[in-house]
């Protein structure tokens, strides 16, 4: 990645991709879709977006996406999933494991905030960051409901993690993309793909 502008993945199987693509290129970044396993070859990072995360599970099975994304992971590769993501990168669910990536040491339960018509915002706050208050857009959004050693919550929301990071994965149960506030996006490419443990000091989100 030297002498170039990372190029991040973006899971193009169901939800927020051209949100997600807009982000990366509004932080410096190349992003691109993913829709073939053999893609993953061509990017330095890889974002799973929201969705349905049952549906993006069976078609990440059918098309081949699951073991070769656990090869990149091993070998280095960045992941950073939101909403859906974060069910998809834990070992296991409340509801069930199936067709999971099982690359973070957590337990996640889905649709933990209600139903799509209780969707709501609130500021989070998220260690590290300055300020700390973080705009959250939660829609059918998961959440942690178990963590396990080496990973590190972020931030919290009626007392359970909504955002975590375990070495170069990072999860959130909310959708940044959606949002002015580039400041997740920009810490996933300066900190978690560099394997920075240090937040950002960033004063806002705007480029």
């Amino acid at each position: 990645m030297v002498g170039r502008a990372p190029t991040v993945g973006i899971l193009a199987l169901q939800g927020a991709v051209r949100e997600h693509q807009r982000a990366v290129e509004r932080c410096g970044a190349q992003a691109i879709p993913v829709k073939r396993p053999d893609e993953l070859a061509l990017v330095d990072a890889l974002i799973i977006p929201g969705g349905e995360s049952t549906t993006i599970g069976k078609l990440m099975a059918e098309y081949g996406f699951l073991e070769p994304i656990r090869r990149r992971a091993a070998e280095g590769l960045a992941i950073f999933g939101t909403c859906a993501g974060l069910i998809l990168l834990a070992k296991e669910t409340v509801e069930g494991s199936e067709n999971l990536l099982g690359l973070m040491d957590i337990k996640a339960r889905r649709n933990a905030f209600g139903r799509q018509v209780d969707s709501f915002e609130a500021d989070i706050s998220i260690s590290g960051f300055e300020p700390p208050d973080f705009p959250a857009v939660f829609i059918r959004a998961p959440r942690i409901e178990e963590t396990g050693a080496g990973l590190e919550v972020l931030a919290d929301f009626e007392g359970r993690a909504v955002l975590a990071r375990q070495g170069r994965f990072l999860a959130c149960a909310f959708h940044p993309e959606l949002t002015d506030d580039l400041r997740l996006h920009r810490y996933f490419l300066e900190n978690v793909m560099k394997g920075e443990v240090r937040c950002p000091a960033t004063q806002n989100g705007q480029p």
